[in-house]
């Protein structure tokens, strides 16, 4: 096995088409669930809400226990509580033990995202990094995509109980795969002298290196001018990229008078867009970086591009065509997509040693996760008070998208490992 390491990044790109389907599992099964078990709309809100409370928390100790623990520990962990958890939610009878149930959710699926930045800190050279943080990073999209038909045809085979109990018996499939093949490099028995060298040659920081390394104080890498500029372009990032997530198919439908069948048909262009996006992004990065480029050319070039291109969401309540806006807000969404490959990399790129790796990937994570709470919010409250029209929402999102690129552009400094300050290392 010449490639192991794209297996391994095939690995965790399956556990965010698990992750996706599983968080997203309530939202289709919602309607059946409240005619059953009576829920009141409040209850609804809150089991909706509930997950992304704890899985924004989350993410800070989330990561700093798979730098402490060894990323196949805890990634196995996490994916075995939030397929278990999923899978009882068949068996609820009321509101508060759902909204429990979304709050352990979220705890569990929040070791996701330091996970696969680990794995592929582990396993991959410098060059090869941004593409393949953009497989694992296009498996959400692929699961987002397929939640939907999976979801409604159990329910409509069997029922709202069974969905949960398939979709949560998948995490539980994955955790199997998980454990029986992953392991890091240094442990692998089928990992090649080849593809070793190539490994320790292209700058791959995997376990075998942190013996050797210095140990750094979690608390201190939030004294550093870097970490702080990863947090704010992400939370930019997020904010537009929530309403897609979120907003999006209200706008079709009422800005743009989409029906059902339009909404179905064409509402899912700028997610497939975004799939082609990511994977550009990651190529394109690592591509300068193999021509010569620097690493911080390399990866400013990418963060700072792909959110300006982004800001062309601004655009799509200008133009009286509904084809120009879907392909505006398409652009945006891939845009987004390309941009993210790049931040999944930062950390592997910026740790003083691969100890910290997780550590900030996770809070890098919790700061777009900020935004991903407040930015529905605040775009609802926009349309309120402008009675319906989404022009400053989508003019704000846009905005919000330049002020990212400016804090990549000229917050971020060079990109490369912190220093360290004897102050900051315990012996």
């Amino acid at each position: 096995m010449k490639n192991l390491r794209w297996y391994m990044a095939g690995l965790c790109s399956l556990s965010f088409v698990v992750n996706y389907i599983d968080r997203t599992t309530l939202s289709v099964a919602l309607p059946y669930m409240s005619e059953d078990i009576h829920l009141t709309p409040t209850e609804q809100g809150f089991a909706l809400s509930a997950f992304f409370l704890t899985y924004a928390l989350s993410q800070l100790p989330a990561g700093a226990l798979i730098d402490k623990h060894g990323v196949r520990r805890v990634f196995g962990i996490g994916a075995l509580v939030w397929g278990g958890v999923t899978m009882l939610v068949g068996l609820i009878r009321n509101g508060a033990l759902l909204i429990a149930a979304r709050l352990v959710l979220g705890v569990g699926e929040s070791v996701g995202y330091p996970a696969c930045a680990k794995v592929v800190s582990n396993w991959f050279p410098r060059s090869e990094r941004s593409f393949a943080n953009s497989v694992w990073d296009n498996g959400s999209r692929v699961g987002a995509v397929l939640a939907l038909p999976v979801v409604s045809t159990v329910i409509a085979v069997l029922s709202w109980h069974w969905a949960f109990v398939f979709t949560g018996a998948l995490a539980l499939l994955w955790v199997v795969l998980w454990f029986t093949t992953y392991r890091d490099p240094d442990e692998h028995p089928k990992l090649t002298d080849e593809e070793r060298t190539k490994l320790v040659e292209g700058g791959a920081r995997f376990a075998a290196q942190d013996d050797a390394g210095p140990k750094v104080r979690w608390r201190t890498l939030f004294r550093h001018r870097t970490v702080w500029a990863m947090m704010v372009g992400f939370f930019c990032l997020n904010y537009v990229l929530f309403f897609f997530i979120t907003w999006f198919p209200s706008y079709l439908v009422s800005a743009r008078g989409f029906d059902l069948l339009k909404l179905g048909i064409f509402g899912t262009i700028p997610g497939i867009v975004a799939i082609g996006g990511s994977a550009l992004g990651g190529y394109t990065s690592d591509a300068l970086l193999r021509r010569g480029w620097t690493l911080t050319r390399a990866r400013k070039t990418c963060l700072v591009g792909g959110l300006l291109v982004s800001s062309v969401i601004a655009g799509a309540v200008f133009v009286d065509s509904a084809g120009v806006a879907l392909a505006l807000l398409s652009i945006s969404y891939a845009s987004l997509a390309f941009t993210a490959a790049s931040i999944a990399s930062l950390p592997a790129d910026v740790a003083p040693t691969p100890r910290q790796v997780s550590s900030l990937a996770g809070i890098q994570n919790f700061a777009s996760n900020i935004a991903g709470v407040s930015g529905p919010l605040i775009t609802g409250a926009l349309v309120s008070l402008a009675g319906g029209s989404y022009v400053v929402p989508l003019v704000v999102s846009g905005a919000v998208a330049v002020v990212g690129a400016l804090v990549y552009g000229f917050g971020l400094p060079k990109v490369e490992p912190l220093p360290l300050p004897r102050s900051e290392v315990l012996v």
